[in-house]
C-alpha cells in the first residue's frame, strides 16, 4: 500500500506539532509494510526529492505565502503524479491551498484528512475560506481528530461527525536521543537540580505573557526552550517585569531537550487559545514522567493532562490561577512526584507512536478495501 501525505512543511526543514506526526505515521508505516510520500512545500535551495526514515519527501517550490498560507504553482504538478501512485491520500488539516489543489487536480483516490486545528486567528479570511472548507471536508472520505475533547468543542467536526474517527498523537520514546552524563551534568550546574520547563516555538496562542505575569516574585527557576515569532516581545516583558527567575534558551538540539525534559521538576503548557489543538511538547513531559500544569481550552491538552491526576488543570488567560498551581507543585513534591507517576502510565497506556501507527493504516486498509476492514 502506498500513501501520500501533503502538507505545507514537512521534516525535516521543519519539526512542528504536524510535521512531528507524519514522521512518526510514516516511519512506523514502513514496518508494516507502507510506502510513504510526503509532499511539502519549501523555500530553500535543496534537492527535490529525499528519503528519509524509509520515506520520500519531496519538495515543490514555495512561491508566496499569505496570512500563514503557502502557494506553489509547481505542487499542483507534483501532487497529480504523486497521487496517481497512491492508494490512499492522507492530508493534514488547516491548509486552505491544499483544498485548492484537491479540487483542481480531481482526486479520485480514498483521501482521509488528519484535522489538527480549527482557524482561529484568521476570522475574516475564514468567512471568504468558509464555503471551500465545507466543501473539502464533505469531499473526503474519513476525518480524523486528535483528541475526543477537540472533536467535542469544534463546530467544524460536528458537521461531519457521521466520518469522523479519534486517533490520539503518539510519540515513540525510543526515538529520541539519550542525553550524555555531561550533557546532563552541564544543565544540573546551569539550572540547578529543580526548575520548571516550557518547550515549544513562541507563538501568540502559548499564553507565555501570562507565564511571565504570574512569574513576578516567584523564586523558582523558570525554562524556556524555543524560538518564534513572539520572543522578543516577551523577553522585553521580562526585562520590564524584572524577572531573574527566567531562563530563555532559544532554540536547543533534540538532545539538550531531552536533558532538560529529565532534570525538570515539572512542565509547564499554559497555551490559552484553541489554535493549540493537542500539545506535543506536553505530551513530551508526560512520556518523561513529569507533572503538568495546563490551561482548560477544549482541546487535546486537557486529553494529555488530566486534572488533579497528572498534573493541574487552570482557566486560560489567568496569571493568578497559575501561580497558584505552580506554588502548589513547587511546595507539594510528594503530590508532583505522584503525578508524574501517573502521566507516563497515562503516556504508555494511550499515546505511544505504534498504537497510533496501526490506527491509522488500519484506517487506510479500511478505505482501500471497505468491504474488508482490517
Amino acid at each position: 500500500m502506498r500513501i501520500l501525505h501533503f502538507y505545507k512543511t514537512s521534516f525535516p526543514d521543519t519539526m512542528g506539532g504536524v510535521e512531528q506526526v507524519i514522521n512518526q505515521i510514516a516511519s512506523g508505516g514502513t514496518k508494516l509494510g507502507i510506502k510513504t510520500d510526503v509532499l511539502s512545500l519549501s523555500s530553500a535551495r535543496v534537492p527535490r526529492t529525499i528519503e528519509i526514515n524509509g520515506y520520500l519527501v519531496h519538495r515543490a517550490k514555495l512561491d508566496m505565502q499569505i496570512a500563514s498560507t503557502g502557494f506553489s504553482v509547481s505542487a499542483f504538478l507534483q501532487f497529480a503524479e504523486l497521487a496517481k501512485k497512491a492508494d490512499v491520500i492522507h492530508y493534514h488539516f488547516p491548509w486552505p491551498f491544499m483544498d485548492v489543489v484537491h479540487f483542481l487536480c480531481r482526486v479520485k483516490k480514498p483521501t482521509v484528512v488528519t484535522y489538527h486545528s480549527d482557524i482561529v486567528r484568521q476570522k475574516y479570511l475564514l468567512k471568504i475560506y468558509r464555503p471551500l472548507q465545507r466543501m473539502f471536508l464533505r469531499g473526503v472520505d474519513r476525518i480524523v481528530a486528535t483528541s475526543p475533547n477537540y472533536f467535542a468543542t469544534s463546530d467544524i467536526l460536528a458537521e461531519h461527525s457521521h466520518k469522523v474517527s479519534i486517533i490520539p498523537i503518539g510519540l515513540n520514546k525510543a526515538a529520541y536521543p539519550v542525553p550524555s552524563p555531561e550533557k546532563l551534568a552541564y544543565w544540573r550546574v546551569k539550572l540547578g537540580s529543580k526548575f520548571f520547563l516550557f518547550i515549544g516555538v513562541l507563538r501568540y496562542y502559548k499564553g507565555l505573557r501570562f507565564l511571565l505575569e504570574a512569574a513576578q516574585g516567584a523564586d523558582y527557576p523558570i525554562v524556556i526552550v524555543g524560538a518564534g515569532p513572539i520572543e522578543t516581545e516577551l523577553r522585553e516583558q521580562a526585562i520590564n517585569l524584572k524577572l531573574r527567575n527566567i531562563h530563555f534558551l532559544g532554540q536547543l538540539s533534540e538532545e539538550d531537550k531531552v536533558a532538560l525534559l529529565m532534570l525538570c521538576y515539572g512542565v509547564l503548557f499554559p497555551s490559552h487559545l484553541r489554535s493549540e489543538a493537542f500539545g506535543v511538547a506536553l505530551l513530551e513531559g508526560a512520556m518523561y514522567g513529569k507533572p503538568m500544569i495546563s490551561s482548560e481550552i477544549g482541546t487535546g491538552t486537557t486529553f494529555i493532562n488530566i486534572a488533579n491526576e497528572t498534573g493541574l488543570v487552570v482557566p486560560p488567560c489567568d496569571p493568578v490561577a497559575l501561580r497558584r498551581a505552580m506554588d502548589y507543585l513547587w511546595l507539594h513534591p510528594e503530590d508532583a512526584a505522584e503525578m508524574g507517576r501517573k502521566a507516563e502510565v497515562r503516556y504508555w497506556r494511550n499515546f505511544t507512536a505504534d498504537q497510533m501507527i496501526h490506527s491509522y493504516v488500519d484506517l487506510y486498509r479500511e478505505l482501500v478495501n471497505p468491504c474488508h476492514p482490517g
